[in-house]
């Protein structure tokens, strides 16, 4: 991809679309990999979106300190699953940045992956411009890394460690409104799903 991202709200405007999400997970306490896929759609939401603000209160953050944020949405499913189980949701973020590029800071979600309950990671711009995000649980922790190969090729690396130790790569290819399912991705068929939540 031609071009720097200036800040972690770029990326996410940049993430901004439908994506269709192949996945390859190893367990490594089974020693095995599992392969999955999903349909994942991100829309950004703007600053005054009161679901934002709302996020801010709920982590006692100043609603001011934010930047931006999106909504996601996701549908998949894995290998392993069992009859009747399904893989979809959606989560809300939150960008409140730390330093004066807005290349780091917190990501506040109104849920977590490792446990739903509503979680503040971390944010980070590497000099690659990849996005990096960093989760602590109670249990476990998560360590994500997102890039662009190209405007609608997204690739995604993540570790999570704790109670389930897993490694995980992600091919994501962007939908065009030419092409492709049409239906939202809550309702889609699907052939995995983000390990943290996109």
């Amino acid at each position: 991809m031609s071009g720097s991202i200036e800040d972690a709200l770029s990326f996410f405007r940049l993430s901004c679309g439908r994506w269709r999400s192949q996945r390859s997970s190893h367990h490594l306490l089974h020693r095995r990999a599992e392969a999955g896929g999903s349909f994942i759609e991100v829309v950004e939401l703007s600053l005054d979106d009161p679901r934002l603000k709302a996020i801010a209160a709920l982590h006692g953050r100043d609603p001011a300190g934010l930047v931006g944020g999106c909504r996601v949405a996701w549908s998949g499913s894995m290998a392993w699953d069992k009859a009747g189980e399904a893989h979809e949701g959606e989560s809300l973020f939150g960008l409140i940045p730390s330093d004066e590029r807005g290349r780091s800071g917190l990501l506040l979600r109104d849920r977590g992956y490792a446990e739903t309950a509503p979680v503040a990671g971390r944010f980070a711009m590497d000099e690659r411009d990849g996005l990096v995000l960093s989760t602590e649980y109670e249990t476990m922790s998560s360590l994500e890394r997102f890039s662009f190969a190209g405007p609608d090729v997204r690739l995604r690396t993540s570790t999570v460690e704790g109670l389930s130790n897993t490694a995980s790569f992600c091919v994501e290819t962007r939908i065009h409104d030419d092409g492709g399912p049409t239906e939202s991705p809550a309702g889609s068929p699907a052939a995995g799903l983000s390990p943290l939540g996109w």
